[in-house]
């Protein structure tokens, strides 16, 4: 199984699943976009990844390598049909690239908040065993405003109605983090604009108590991770056949 993974900063890379991937014996192609990598040709790969960032998918402007991420997102979920999953800025990146609509929050979400699956989460294999409702971290000042035409939403909160979404049966974005360890917060306070967005929504001290909060929580998230991991090689599975 070969993974192809964009990444946008190098420390907000796949976390808890580069070691269950590992595990499983997966090759795993990173490509650094904001260090000017290139994209690889797509054929020999089966499953595309995409991570988060600090920046927003309208910035083209400033990163123009955006360009050519949203144009291969669009050729492997639309023309090649492949598994896709993106996380955070990833999820937002499938919205835009099918022709959702992506906009800035007016109250960041930053913490550990609940979200709940929908009628169609709760059906969706790749979200199978996951309970009604759970806790997750968030680290996110834009949002799904809009879906892709064919999308729909299998989690949600009353933050950001758009939590997970899932493009016909092999495409799935979450807004939530599903891939912590114990060195996310730490490493991710490193970066100004998370930072900035944490002290604003959390005060001063936020770092250090969300660090505590999400270590106590850490094995949970990363029983979710499995869960989720598992239901994915299920899909690989399909699709490879």
């Amino acid at each position: 199984m070969r993974v192809l993974v964009f990444q946008h900063v190098d420390i907000e890379h796949p976390g808890v699943f580069r070691d269950l991937w590992a595990e499983h014996g997966y090759a795993l192609r990173t490509v650094e976009l904001d260090a000017g990598e290139p994209i690889p040709a797509l054929d020999g790969f089966d499953l595309m990844v995409v991570m988060g960032g600090p920046m927003d998918v309208w910035q083209e402007s400033k990163h123009p390598w955006m360009l050519a991420e949203k144009a291969a997102i669009r050729r492997w979920v639309k023309d090649l049909e492949r598994p896709f999953l993106g996380i955070c800025l990833g999820h937002q990146l499938l919205a835009d690239a099918l022709g959702g609509r992506v906009t800035a929050m007016a109250v960041p979400e930053v913490g550990v908040m609940e979200i709940e699956l929908t009628a169609a989460g709760r059906s969706d294999p790749l979200l199978a065993g996951m309970p009604g409702r759970s806790e997750a971290l968030q680290w996110h000042g834009a949002e799904v405003s809009t879906l892709p035409e064919g999308a729909r939403i299998l989690a949600t909160n009353s933050a950001s109605p758009a939590q997970a979404m899932c493009w016909g049966r092999h495409a799935y974005g979450f807004q939530y983090h599903v891939e912590i360890t114990a060195a996310t917060v730490p490493e991710w306070t490193s970066i100004p604009e998370y930072k900035a967005s944490l002290e604003r929504t959390l005060g001063p001290d936020a770092a250090v108590d969300l660090e505590r909060l999400v270590a106590a929580k850490l094995q949970g998230f990363r029983s979710t991770a499995c869960l989720l991991d598992r239901n994915l090689q299920n899909i690989l599975s399909i699709a490879g056949k």
